[in-house]
């Protein structure tokens, strides 16, 4: 199920998996085709993963070693996305995706690997759920942005129909997010992005109409305004949505952990190095919590 061992270390490089990892997912993958019961394991854990492929919303419970195994524990879910590529590739073939856009949504299992590393200083998978969107078909990398195939909640949908959009609970919506290392979150880029979303999912979904994109981060959390200057990108990018709903429940690891890597480091080390770094600790620091923010606007 898994590439030879020189095909696999160019496989991991397209998924722009980061060369300190290489070498070791290579030796492990050894492991994992060599060994019977984890063989067994990888494909449980494929057939779980592609069971529905490009369906939206399906559950998948992705299967984890039930012991203690370091390193390959840790990378299990590397393979099981590797061995589940060519049946994302054959789905987005089915589709007509450009192979562009193929491999820059699927090397978000680089940038996820590279997440991790930063926290942890070693080989990982930072969210694995996460990805399984990715290698399922449902989430795309078109320019600075990503966008998710999802249905309208409960909440949002009637929020929605309120402001007078064609949309209802269930209806289909275009979920944003915005990945890291990929530089600033710019208008241009930002504007390039939507450009190419509304190309894209015209041609290859026709037939899912999407009415509205919602975004759901601490990035839209109002009290970033107080810190930041106007015509900064983040302020900027809120000004794109209306609120959908707000949280009253604090998200306080949730901007410590995307601007600074780590959500458990402590507040009162958080470095000063720039103007979002500032805002994020300093407000912390003097006693505020910071909020998911819930916003939306119409396509």
């Amino acid at each position: 199920m898994l590439p030879d061992a020189d095909e696999l270390a160019e496989v991991l490089l397209d998924l722009a998996v980061p060369h300190d990892d290489i070498n070791e997912l290579v030796r492990m993958g050894r492991r994992v085709t060599d060994d019977p019961e984890l063989l067994r394991l990888l494909e449980a854990s494929v057939e779980e993963l592609v069971r529905g492929m490009g369906e939206v919303g399906g559950a998948v419970d992705l299967l984890e070693l039930d012991w203690a195994s370091g390193a390959l524990q840790r990378c299990f879910p590397v393979y099981v996305f590797l061995a589940a590529l060519p049946h994302t590739r054959a789905y987005h073939r089915e589709r007509g995706v450009p192979a562009d856009v193929s491999r820059r949504t699927l090397a978000d299992l680089g940038r996820n690997m590279a997440v991790y590393r930063r926290r942890h200083g070693r080989t990982g998978v930072q969210a694995p759920l996460w990805l399984t969107h990715h290698f399922r078909g449902e989430l795309y990398q078109l320019g600075r942005l990503q966008f998710e195939r999802a249905r309208h909640g409960e909440r949002t949908g009637r929020a929605l129909a309120a402001a007078g959009l064609d949309v209802a609970p269930g209806t289909p919506c275009l979920n944003l997010h915005i990945p890291d290392f990929l530089g600033p979150l710019s208008p241009a880029a930002c504007d390039r992005s939507l450009a190419l979303a509304g190309e894209f999912f015209a041609r290859h979904f026709p037939e899912e109409k999407y009415r509205a994109a919602l975004c759901h981060s601490w990035l839209l959390d109002p009290q970033l305004k107080r810190y930041l200057a106007a015509d900064s990108n983040i302020v900027r990018f809120q000004e794109r949505f209306r609120v959908a709903r707000e949280d009253t429940e604090p998200a306080d690891t949730e901007p410590v952990q995307f601007v600074f890597g780590n959500p458990e480091l402590e507040v009162e080390a958080l470095p000063r190095r720039t103007s979002v770094e500032r805002a994020v600790g300093d407000h912390l620091r003097a006693g505020g919590h910071w909020y998911v923010g819930h916003g939306w606007f119409p396509l």
